[in-house]
């Protein structure tokens, strides 16, 4: 019995070292892929970082060229809008200078020359107007447009068509497609 004994006892010290042995090989490597599994976890953190860094970036650089092209498109428009504003208080001196011109009853030689010359300033001031964009609304023969003329009166005239502008009273004016003055007309029929 004492053989047996011993036998169990040898067995179980053997079984606790062997135990013990396999527990302390397990641990260091239980250790390693624990880090391993933190380093992933680190990394994979900082990758996800790192796109959400990306992706503001982008979004900022986005943001950043469209507010570029607005203000510079907000910036012509300001231009434009100005060139509008100081051609429309000009507007009146072009029409001024163009009844000069066409009132003149007296033709002596001296009211000749007078009125040639502001012809020639009106000439000028009106290639001057040309060459920054503003062009004369067409009206006479034209169909009424609304949008580009403004009626003062109506009559029955045959030698119109319908809706026809027969006279105009103040040449309208338009920039770059936007318009500076309605044509004042009266339309026929």
């Amino acid at each position: 019995m004492e053989d047996n004994k011993e036998k169990e006892f040898e067995e179980e010290v053997i079984n606790e070292s062997v135990s013990e042995a396999v527990d302390e090989s397990v641990e260091p490597c239980s250790e390693a892929a624990e880090e391993e599994t933190q380093e992933n976890k680190e990394l994979a953190d900082a990758k996800a970082k790192a796109d959400e860094y990306l992706d503001k970036y982008q979004r900022l650089m986005a943001e950043f060229y469209n507010f570029r092209e607005r203000t510079s498109k907000e910036k012509a428009a300001m231009y434009d809008d100005g060139v509008r504003d100081t051609i429309e208080k000009l507007l009146p001196v072009v029409d001024n200078l163009e009844r000069a011109v066409l009132a003149q009853t007296n033709k002596t030689e001296e009211a000749e020359s007078f009125i040639k010359g502001v012809d020639m300033i009106l000439k000028q001031f009106k290639e001057t107007l040309k060459a920054l964009g503003v062009e004369e609304i067409p009206a006479v023969g034209e169909k009424f447009n609304p949008q580009l003329h403004s009626a003062v009166s109506h009559i029955e005239d045959e030698n119109f068509g319908e809706n026809t502008v027969s006279i105009e009273m103040l040449k309208g004016y338009t920039h770059k497609g936007k318009v500076i003055r309605h044509s004042m007309v009266q339309v026929a029929n």
